[in-house]
């Protein structure tokens, strides 16, 4: 009788998601492991210090993020050129992740994959932060429409306690629902199941590649009559098909990725620019093929650039250079043409690595700590906007392209239009653009467009010259577009 009843027993996850397959879509990582001083986490200054301080100096970041739009932020001790001071966020705060996911939606990234540490099962501090941010990111998922899943990293597991990776499951079921939103959830499905993912089996340098424990979690993920029916996504390392340098080189993780639905190779790092074509065709063709033969989809990890000098000290800053997103494109692009059908993004918020792909500063804290600034050529939410054609060219919504799109879509090179002579002069102090006009061009009217393509103003100008005030307007990328006549001259304006 029992046995009967438990074949019987429902799952505890939701029937269907509004994200049934991983298959389309660019996926990104999400950290969420920012603390500050004063959060209410009891934390300090988590994934910013280093040797206990948070100081020019002492820190772990490369990047700064650009803090305009954020409703909390907190001072630091690090100064802008002008001397003004610099502040940061706290992923404790709902209001960051709702920023974060508001972001994704407006730029059209699929989703994220949540990540938790097994560190974070072993420290209530740890537990009652990660549990926080990610009730936040389930309500903000809910709310913009954007897909979540699940990534634990095991690369630091406690083999002598991997059964609590079992027990976290059911309690992020039981008391965050984070599988069963009801009608609106939008938890990721692959293979009409829960995506659960794994990160951390068979890397090299180790102390240990977990086969045996991770076997007996995919078994209960995958199996368990109330908290199974789920798919599992594994994190692998690069050379995992050949059991090459970054694997222990043990079969065994062979016998482990027959048994997922998705596996995700860790590429940060493997290559530079020029070395990617190379890398993709050694590898990842052969990846995809192999992939294809044993039946399991097959997510390349994909990264803009990378960087974490103020974290080792002896790397060097800006290590892996992104090129205004062409390095970025180009793996994006060349995943494609390999016969990837989804990506993963590493990483969303990632700053003390440089892998970050929200918005960053152009202008940067100066001193001991060296910082890596946007190029002054893009916008501060370039790679959000790239990420979000990349789902778009995954589904054909966009053509395929080898080379990185322009971002007005008109095929016109911005500010480059022969005979136009329109002058544009930035005022950044009062946030007010000046408009000149040549003299064949007395009049002509304007209309200025966010990054999601929504009419912000709109207006004249007359006798040759005008202004355009954007002081309502938060920081960013926007599209001026002055029409004279039949003609339209688009401009790039870069508000900070």
């Amino acid at each position: 009788m029992l046995l009967f009843m438990s074949a019987l027993a429902q799952t505890r996850h939701a029937a269907s998601s509004k994200y049934m397959s991983y298959t389309g879509l660019a996926m990104a990582g999400y950290q969420g492991w920012f603390n500050c001083e004063g959060d209410g986490a009891d934390r300090g200054w988590t994934h910013y210090k280093k040797n206990g301080k948070f100081e020019d100096g002492n820190c772990t970041i490369d990047f700064w993020p650009e803090m305009d739009e954020y409703e909390v932020k907190y001072i630091t001790p690090f100064k802008f050129p002008d001397g003004s001071p610099a502040y940061v966020f706290s992923s404790y705060d709902e209001s960051t992740v709702d920023l974060h996911f508001k972001w994704m939606r407006e730029h059209d990234i699929d989703g994220v994959f949540m990540q938790r540490f097994f560190s974070v099962l072993t420290n209530s501090k740890r537990t009652r932060h990660a549990d926080k941010v990610l009730t936040s990111a389930i309500k903000a998922a809910k709310k913009y429409g954007v897909a979540i899943s699940l990534m634990y990293d095991l690369g630091s597991m406690d083999d002598s306690k991997y059964t609590m990776v079992k027990e976290d499951w059911k309690h992020l079921v039981d008391d965050l629902k984070l599988t069963n939103q009801g009608d609106s959830t939008t938890y990721l499905f692959h293979n009409n199941k829960p995506l659960v993912a794994f990160w951390g089996i068979g890397f090299s340098g180790r102390e240990t590649s977990h086969y045996s424990e991770i076997l007996d979690i995919m078994d209960f993920v995958k199996n368990d009559p109330e908290y199974g029916g789920c798919s599992v996504h594994l994190g692998i390392p690069g050379r995992w098909r050949t059991l090459g340098s970054d694997t222990d080189g043990d079969p065994r993780l062979h016998e482990v990725i027959k048994q997922a639905d998705v596996i995700h190779p860790w590429l940060v790092g493997r290559y530079s620019e020029s070395t990617y074509e190379s890398w993709r065709k050694d590898y990842i063709v052969g990846d995809v093929a192999w992939c294809k033969t044993e039946g399991i989809s097959y997510s390349p990890t994909v990264w803009p650039g990378f960087s974490w000098h103020n974290l080792k000290e002896n790397e060097v800053s800006d290590k892996r250079p992104r090129n205004k997103g062409k390095f970025f494109w180009s793996q994006i692009s060349g995943a494609m043409a390999s016969g990837a059908e989804m990506i993963y993004i590493a990483m969303f918020d990632e700053v003390d690595e440089g892998t970050a792909i929200f918005k960053c500063a152009h202008t940067v804290p100066v001193g001991k700590s060296i910082f890596v600034p946007y190029e002054a050529e893009i916008p501060s939410d370039h790679y959000l906007w790239l990420s979000g054609l990349a789902g778009k060219m995954l589904r054909g919504e966009v053509p395929f392209s080898n080379t990185i799109p322009d971002r007005l879509g008109t095929g016109i090179k911005e500010n480059l239009i022969p005979g136009s002579e329109i002058k544009i002069i930035t005022n950044p102090t009062n946030k007010q653009f000046q408009v000149l006009l040549p003299e064949h061009l007395d009049q002509a009217g304007y209309e200025v467009y966010s990054p999601a393509s929504s009419l912000v103003l709109k207006g004249r100008i007359d006798n040759n010259q005008g202004n355009i005030h954007m002081n309502d307007c938060v920081s960013g990328y926007y599209i001026l577009r002055i029409k004279a006549g039949n003609d339209t001259f688009p401009f790039r304006l870069i508000l900070n």
